[in-house]
């Protein structure tokens, strides 16, 4: 016979039940959210294209290319998400960017 397996993430319950509905298995679990952060780089008037580039490869390792699309979103839309991770990661290379002269935050 077929199982059914429910995951409960209103009552934290991993539960499962055979085809006649009678549960063989329940356990309470830990159901952790992943969150990530993002850095979002705006648009300014004095960094050049080169500069941006430049900082992205460094501090957020993008690739030439990655980095060259990411200061053409930010010159066109105002703002970017140029790193996603967790917020700890994040902070630091805010920071250096920050530091480097461009603008930006974490959200």
């Amino acid at each position: 016979m077929g199982t059914r397996v429910k995951l409960d993430s209103c009552q934290n319950t991993l539960e499962i039940k055979d085809m006649s509905n009678q549960v063989k298995f329940q356990e309470e679990v830990l159901l952790i959210e992943k969150l990530e952060s993002q850095i979002i780089l705006h648009d300014d008037d004095f960094n050049t294209f080169d500069w941006v580039i430049e900082c992205l490869q460094k501090y957020c390792e993008h690739t030439e290319l990655q980095a060259e699309q990411c200061a053409w979103v930010v010159h066109t839309k105002g703002k970017c998400n140029v790193k996603s991770g967790s917020l700890e990661k994040l902070i630091g290379i805010s920071q250096a960017l920050n530091d480097s002269g461009l603008s930006a935050t974490i959200e």
